[in-house]
């Protein structure tokens, strides 16, 4: 799967310049043509990168990457025609990772996006065997933390426990019972149809905050299975 990154400028032939640029190294491009586009293409979509023009009408560069830091990790490589340093420090104060000066030759623009992928797979791979990636969806069992886009979702103890144990065996179809058996105590009050109601309560506390997929799907006839982003591609 290509990976997917957005490129924020308000002018066509540098968006189509970085596209040329990246769409031969194989990444999969996508334009926002102002701030505005790119925030609400950040929110809306997995990115796993943004390459991002300071200088833009209305919504700047700037207040981009600082609206996209309230809920994102994403790397963001700024872009800038000045070769001023109140202008790096500022960027980097405001969450960015790395910047480019204009003009640039192409090599420097991919070998800066691959260096900031090499760090954020750093990153994933030295967190702990307890967290979860499912592309906006991070679930982590230690903490019982469960995150959309960074974002926290409360979830009650029976829904993590039913989404974490789903999460864990993907592949896997978990009937009504099974999940009684294996999350609730045998002194507890046990009936299949609450399992249904946890499950519907998990996919819309979920959807509320933005989750772009469904997570458990229903498997009709037998019962629920972990629905990873890429299963519904």
């Amino acid at each position: 799967m290509k990976r997917k990154i957005l490129v924020v400028d308000d002018e066509w032939n540098m968006r189509n310049l970085i596209k040329i640029y990246l769409s031969k190294e194989n990444f999969q491009v996508e334009e926002a043509v102002d701030g505005k586009e790119a925030i609400q293409m950040a929110q809306q979509t997995s990115y796993e990168l943004m390459v991002l023009d300071i200088m833009m009408p209305d919504i700047d560069g700037w207040e981009v990457c600082k609206t996209v830091r309230k809920t994102s990790l994403i790397p963001i490589l700024m872009l800038t025609a000045r070769n001023d340093v109140k202008d790096r420090v500022q960027g980097l104060n405001l969450g960015a990772d790395d910047y480019l000066i204009k003009p640039f030759a192409a090599e420097e623009l991919v070998a800066r996006v691959n260096a900031l992928l090499r760090r954020q797979n750093v990153k994933k791979e030295e967190a702990t065997e307890t967290l979860m990636y499912f592309g906006d969806l991070s679930i982590d069992s230690e903490s019982r933390e469960v995150k959309v886009k960074d974002i926290p979702v409360e979830l009650t103890p029976k829904e993590f426990d039913i989404l974490y144990l789903a999460a864990s065996q993907p592949k896997r179809v978990f009937t009504r019972e099974v999940l009684l058996d294996k999350i609730w105590d045998s002194d507890e009050f046990r009936d299949l149809r609450a399992i249904d109601t946890h499950v519907k309560n998990i996919r819309e506390k979920l959807r509320k905050v933005g989750l772009s997929f469904n997570p458990i799907r229903t498997v009709w006839g037998i019962g629920y299975k972990f629905n990873t982003q890429e299963d519904q591609t």
